[in-house]
């Protein structure tokens, strides 16, 4: 791991994050050519591997070969009692799989610790809070589930819980057998090709924004600048689209001084003014190519 070669080098080194394949790496193996335009027949058969690439995730493998739900099992297996059970010496197993399971089935929701215990406790029997707090922050470091910190200016609050689950990859949570909405996994796809900007401009961190009354899925924050909030939604039509989460946009906009305002959707482009305010609507698969909008 990173930390360890680090520790070893002493500072002389530098990390990058690999993940398995982005949607444009996913494309280039699949033999589907990128280009600037698009013609609608090639647009709909770039939404169907999509489909794909949301439901069996992206790892080499999967994306090269037939026996896709076989080779997840595998990696599940692998990750879960070799990267996290067996590297980290943990005792109760039991425990160990109902927590790592638990968040490769909530992805994309928020997290609590404490709920979380209520939770086993109720199912599995009582268990040390110092134990499950444990195992929580030995997590993030199989590289597999990532935790994402709520915005605040008050560190106190920021590293507080509730937090909310990413997995590095959607496959893995296919060989559970739950098949979450696709607006989940949409967000997902999305908080992980923002973690790849960060190996580019490692000064990036990224948040959600939860208030008593408005949500944003992403807060892209910059040093001591918020540079862009981000709403997911799976919508095909303008009108499909929530007030809520454009109310929430324009009220973040406001309180965190940010004019950049996107929000992603499965099959709707366009651009909006509303209240002064400019917000950008653009298909999942155009962002993930980092391809312009129409204009």
């Amino acid at each position: 791991m990173s930390r360890e070669i680090a520790t070893q080098l002493r500072g002389r080194t530098l990390s990058y994050l690999l993940l398995p394949f982005s949607f444009k790496e996913y494309l280039g193996v699949r033999n589907f050519r990128i280009k600037k335009f698009f013609t609608i027949e090639e647009e709909g058969k770039i939404r169907k591997l999509l489909r794909e690439f949301l439901s069996y995730g992206s790892y080499p493998e999967v994306a090269l070969k037939k026996e896709k739900e076989r080779i997840l099992k595998e990696y599940y297996n692998t990750i879960l009692y070799n990267d996290f059970v067996e590297r980290f010496g943990i005792r109760n197993v039991e425990a160990a799989k109902f927590l790592f399971e638990f968040c490769f089935q909530n992805f994309s929701k928020e997290f609590s610790v404490r709920k979380f215990i209520n939770y086993f406790s109720s199912k599995c029997g009582k268990i040390a809070k110092h134990v499950i707090y444990d195992y929580v922050e030995k997590l993030p470091e199989t590289l597999a589930i990532f935790f994402v910190e709520k915005f605040s200016k008050n560190i106190y609050e920021r590293k507080s819980w509730p937090r909310k689950i990413y997995v590095c990859d959607l496959g893995l949570s296919k060989v559970l057998g739950f098949d979450e909405e696709i607006g989940k996994k949409m967000e997902n796809v999305v908080f992980l090709e923002l973690l790849r900007k960060i190996n580019v401009n490692p000064l990036i961190n990224i948040y959600f924004l939860k208030s008593k009354d408005h949500e944003v899925d992403f807060v892209l924050k910059e040093g001591l600048k918020v540079k862009q909030l981000i709403q997911v939604t799976y919508a095909s039509a303008g009108e499909e689209i929530e007030r809520r989460e454009i109310k929430a946009l324009l009220k973040a906009s406001d309180e965190l001084k940010c004019q950049d305002l996107l929000c992603i959707t499965w099959d709707y482009e366009d651009e909006e003014k509303i209240k002064g305010k400019k917000i950008k609507f653009v298909p999942l698969w155009r962002w993930l190519l980092h391809i312009k909008t129409r204009s």
